[in-house]
């Protein structure tokens, strides 16, 4: 027997006077039992349930030795508890803690299903049964919060985000992202926030190609959930916040044609637009030189690109970045919106905060955001199920800190067309 087999079970032996001796031998032990909690979170949220009454059972009465919702809860459970993989199935099978989780006996209870057993369970679900679980999904967050503000809220705001799922392997729809850098899916994922509440909850999530445009399917989850959202909370305001790549003429026209409907939509930049935003830009410069610090104005302009059904109101950020051992950097950005207030109120109080949504994913866990790392199909609304129950970390953090003193300049100038967009420009630079 070699040293390194050999555990210690003397611990601090300076310290006490006593030995505290420590014994790891119960066959019987898990280092799960946080995981009781997320059998309560279900209890009173009734997801698993949920998602079980979308599914179909095709099996053989007398074959079947693990239901359907015994399945889909040891698989939301193990994804929540850190075990994305199905192989993991052949040492948690026989898990008190996972074991309590489906209502069985801790010791002398059957053991939970294989890794084959949930491989054609995942495999078993088809495209409609996929839809339907989406919606319950949506249908479960919608519904608990309607009764908790009964049915009083003012505003609801749609975030979606794209995000990428690192794959390994030889595995379908995985394709090299050039912007991430890697063999990936793109999911995007879908949260709603109520009123000026700070949390967010996740309500959607679709699985996509690696090398899918982030507005691939945006129209249909929009649609899906503004009118979800319209049948629980009837006359309210929603609305809609999206990154750069979400600026489609169909999301945009989509956007525009709904009803008390406010959004606000990231831009990228382009020739014509860093031209409007040219005269920001080098006031910004000039007030960054004096201050030595990052300084910023902000301004609009009506602006119609190519293959827009018409002109849209754009917020411009002229910011010059300034950081230390660096030269500084132009950084104009700009963000459509139907919104009426100031561009400095849409661009700081309401565009900045879908930064908590980016950071919320960007700072899961290793683990947490194997959406799809071995399943293509149910585990697209499975997974992030598993994460959603295990909760999000990370805290809110504006990616714009407007400084104390922001000087303003107003001016009215035509600007020529090219590119094929059009301009008609009512600058204000503050």
């Amino acid at each position: 027997m070699s040293d390194d087999s050999t555990t210690q079970c003397l611990l601090f032996p300076d310290i006490f006077r006593k030995p505290v001796v420590a014994h790891f031998d119960q066959r019987e032990g898990s280092s799960d039992g946080g995981a009781l909690l997320l059998k309560a979170a279900d209890h009173s949220l009734g997801l698993l349930d949920e998602l079980t009454a979308c599914l179909q059972e095709s099996r053989q009465a007398g074959k079947v030795d693990h239901s359907l919702r015994e399945l889909m809860a040891q698989r939301v459970f193990s994804i929540a508890c850190g075990y994305p993989d199905a192989n993991d199935s052949a040492r948690l099978a026989k898990d008190p803690i996972h074991k309590l989780l489906l209502d069985r006996d801790p010791v002398e209870g059957n053991d939970l299903a294989s890794q084959p057993t949930l491989s054609r369970f995942e495999n078993g679900v088809g495209v409609k049964e996929l839809y339907r679980m989406s919606e319950g999904l949506a249908r479960s967050v919608l519904r608990r919060h309607a009764k908790r503000l009964r049915k009083r809220a003012y505003r609801i705001t749609i975030d979606l985000d794209p995000t990428d799922d690192p794959t390994h392997g030889a595995q379908q729809l995985s394709f090299f992202n050039g912007h991430y850098d890697s063999w990936c899916y793109l999911p995007v994922l879908g949260f709603v926030s109520f009123n000026d509440e700070a949390e967010q909850y996740l309500c959607a999530a679709v699985l996509r190609p690696g090398n899918v445009g982030a507005a691939v399917g945006a129209v249909g989850l929009l649609r899906r959930l503004v009118n979800m959202i319209r049948s629980y909370f009837p006359g309210v305001t929603i609305r809609v916040r999206l990154d750069g790549g979400f600026a489609h003429p169909a999301v945009l026209d989509f956007l525009e044609a709904q009803p008390k409907l406010e959004y606000v939509v990231a831009m990228a930049k382009n020739a014509v637009l860093k031209r409007i935003a040219a005269p920001g830009v080098r006031r910004a410069r000039q007030l960054s030189r004096r201050s030595g610090k990052t300084e910023h104005l902000y301004g609009e302009v009506h602006y119609a690109a190519r293959k827009w059904s018409g002109p849209r109101r754009v917020v411009i950020k002229a910011e010059v970045v300034r950081a230390a051992g660096k030269d500084p950097k132009d950084n104009p950005r700009f963000v459509i919106t139907n919104l009426k207030q100031s561009p400095q109120w849409i661009y700081e109080q309401v565009y900045c905060q879908r930064g908590d949504i980016e950071n919320r994913i960007k700072l899961r866990p290793a683990k947490a955001l194997e959406l799809t790392v071995w399943q293509r199909r149910i585990d697209q609304t499975v997974r992030p199920i598993g994460r959603s129950l295990r909760g999000r970390s990370g805290e809110a953090t504006d990616r714009s800190k407007p400084s104390d003193n922001v000087p303003t300049l107003a001016r009215v100038a035509p600007e020529p067309r090219g590119d094929g967009a059009s301009a008609s420009i009512r600058r204000r630079w503050g």
